[in-house]
């Protein structure tokens, strides 16, 4: 496979095809830089889901539950109040009777291409979003700032950076999550039963009935203790909303910070590795039978800036006008 980079038509959509290392991801500037879809080629697994026959047109009908979606405000607001130390923000209700907000709107936006290349064997692309009084949105929240996406393909799989910059006058709330949705099963003759996935859980954060944390940080329980050890199932049975604070895990006797899913039947593995700023990580599967799950890194806990608790237990924090922050991961497989 040639090392490539480019923008092309999918499903009557404009997107980034990159090509490097044996692996193929297309980004979806238009559903908010979405990485639609990311393909070990070699060895033919299928990492994220997605949806071959109207691939673009099912990412915006539902873009949280396909391919990589970058989500801020990062998941709930508590009847949709965000409160920063500086302000206090309404929000719209968007979750029916839960009444809550979620998942913000970044990754619905349509997004400028900033460049595409290839340097040597990595394949590279940068897109951006300006927030300010042009979107919709900005009567609800009127804090301007710049988003700012670098995906960098190579034989090591996709390395993904996300930047976040104040370019308002006030205090910005910071809270990012990645509804990561993971194709079951993602080897070519494999089946979803055989997938087990592992997460560094120290503890698991309770949540009500409207999925808001109650502020128990509760030891890990035997079902817990599955994740620690990689032998939780994640498809045909049910996981909703399994949350932990995580801590730093190992791969092959190497530190290794993130969630590893392992196809028991092969001996595949999909490596979910994230920077250490992400202190939470969600679950989910959509019941389980619809042949994908949800791996969400957070970098702060649901609700985090409405939670009388301290930022250093939440990962809320705020940044000052002009400030940047950068979240890194890196998916590969093995």
């Amino acid at each position: 496979m040639n090392t490539s980079c480019k923008e092309i038509q999918l499903n009557g959509a404009p997107v980034i095809e990159m090509k490097a290392g044996g692996y193929l991801a297309i980004i979806a500037p238009t559903v908010g830089s979405n990485v639609a879809r990311l393909r070990d080629c070699k060895n033919k697994i299928e990492i994220l889901r997605y949806h071959k026959e109207n691939p673009i047109k099912k990412l915006t009908a539902s873009p949280e539950v396909y391919g990589l979606p970058t989500l801020y405000f990062g998941n709930r607001l508590n009847y949709g109040v965000l409160r920063a130390s500086d302000a206090t923000y309404q929000w719209p209700n968007n979750e029916g009777r839960m009444q809550n907000h979620i998942h913000g709107f970044l990754h619905k936006r349509n997004h400028k291409v900033i460049e595409t290349l290839v340097d040597g064997d990595k394949a590279i692309a940068k897109t951006q979003y300006i927030y300010d009084e042009n979107d919709l949105f900005f009567e609800y929240y009127p804090v301007k700032f710049q988003a700012d996406y670098v995906f960098t393909l190579d034989e090591n799989g996709l390395h993904y950076d996300f930047t976040l910059t104040n370019l308002s006058d006030k205090q910005m709330p910071y809270s990012v999550c990645h509804h990561t949705a993971f194709k079951a099963p993602f080897t070519k003759k494999g089946i979803g039963k055989d997938i087990r996935i592992k997460i560094p859980a120290v503890s698991r954060c309770i949540i009500d009935w409207r999925c808001l944390p109650t502020g128990e940080l509760r030891p890990l329980s035997a079902y817990d203790k599955q994740y620690v050890d990689g032998t939780k199932l994640v498809d045909k049975v049910v996981v909703d909303n399994d949350i932990y604070n995580v801590e730093m895990g190992e791969l092959d006797g190497k530190p290794f910070y993130g969630a590893i899913m392992t196809d028991i039947a092969s001996g595949k593995r999909v490596c979910y590795e994230v920077d250490e700023t992400y202190k939470y990580f969600i679950a989910w599967n959509d019941r389980g039978r619809k042949h994908y799950y949800c791996v969400e890194p957070m970098t702060a806990m649901i609700d985090a800036p409405n939670l009388d608790m301290p930022q250093d237990v939440t990962g809320y924090i705020e940044l000052a006008p002009s400030e940047s922050k950068t979240v890194s991961q890196h998916i590969y497989t093995i």
